[in-house]
């Protein structure tokens, strides 16, 4: 089906509305004393949705160009939208379909409202195939930039099995133990999206490319969980010894995961620091 015409009129009304109807508090900002904005201000929601305050204001004058399914995208993540609103949004903006990569990236509401009160803490939300589909800054400094990668890359497990850097900051006796849970996760999430799906597609890609996924492939695990007890290696601070504890949104299949350290020990120190750099980049000497 084609993509329709771009409702400026309809779309103007609606991300005014939304606008509006978020508070502060619900993306995680503060509410000054002096605040007398009812909802969010045009350049807190540009920001949240990595666009121009003047692109924003003239799709709300009803007088913008028509944002691109990446945009729209964006400016659903931004609002905070649910599935559905996510859909309207995209009718309004004129494209009838949606990509498969789109509608999986898009992230609930409820665990946006949860990361927005973790900025100061290493945490990130994945996909159901190991997609970052996004990082608190410390998550950066801890992991490095797990967002930025494309294609099959984008997921955890391709890269896991395809990339040696992939296994660098994972303590090395901790190696086998990851291999396997990752073959037993993309198992679930084959049974569940079942052919033809992405999880369906990578699974093939990897038992044509990688020896040691094939052969973890053929064991037939199911159910292997991770441990909570996370060991990390920095390049720059060393072993991490860190706890996960995983949220999960089970309509999308995403989940949230929040590292966090033990009071008093090394590791809760050198977290701290990684989290007052808020880089994956240092500049020491």
């Amino acid at each position: 089906m084609a993509d329709t015409a771009l409702d400026r009129d309809g779309l103007a009304a609606f991300l005014r509305g939304r606008r509006l109807a978020l508070q502060p508090e619900d993306v995680g900002l503060r509410r000054g004393a002096r605040r007398r904005t009812s909802g969010l201000r045009r350049e807190e929601v540009a920001e949240l949705c990595d666009m121009s305050a003047d692109y924003l204001a003239r799709l709300e004058r009803g007088s913008g160009s028509q944002p691109s399914q990446q945009m729209a995208a964006a400016i659903a993540r931004g609002l905070r939208l649910t599935p559905e609103e996510r859909d309207h949004l995209f009718l309004l903006c004129g494209h009838r379909l949606q990509s498969r990569q789109l509608r999986d990236a898009h992230i609930s509401p409820g665990l946006l409202r949860v990361m927005d009160r973790l900025q100061d803490t290493p945490a990130e939300i994945v996909g159901p195939i190991g997609e970052t589909l996004q990082q608190t800054p410390p998550a950066v400094a801890l992991l490095g930039d797990e967002t930025r990668y494309t294609g099959p890359a984008r997921s955890a497990l391709y890269r896991w099995f395809t990339d040696p850097a992939a296994r660098s900051r994972y303590l090395a006796d901790d190696h086998h133990l990851n291999s396997r849970v990752y073959v037993s996760i993309l198992r679930a999430a084959g049974a569940a999206q079942g052919p033809g799906s992405p999880a369906a597609a990578l699974v093939t890609e990897l038992r044509r490319i990688s020896r040691e996924f094939a052969e973890l492939w053929d064991r037939q695990e199911v159910g292997l969980r991770w441990s909570s007890a996370k060991r990390f290696v920095h390049p720059e601070v060393g072993r991490i010894d860190l706890y996960c504890q995983t949220l999960l949104d089970p309509d999308q299949g995403q989940s949230l995961l929040i590292f966090t350290a033990a009071p008093g020990t090394e590791s809760y120190d050198k977290l701290a620091l990684l989290t007052v750099l808020g880089s994956d980049s240092f500049t020491g000497s």
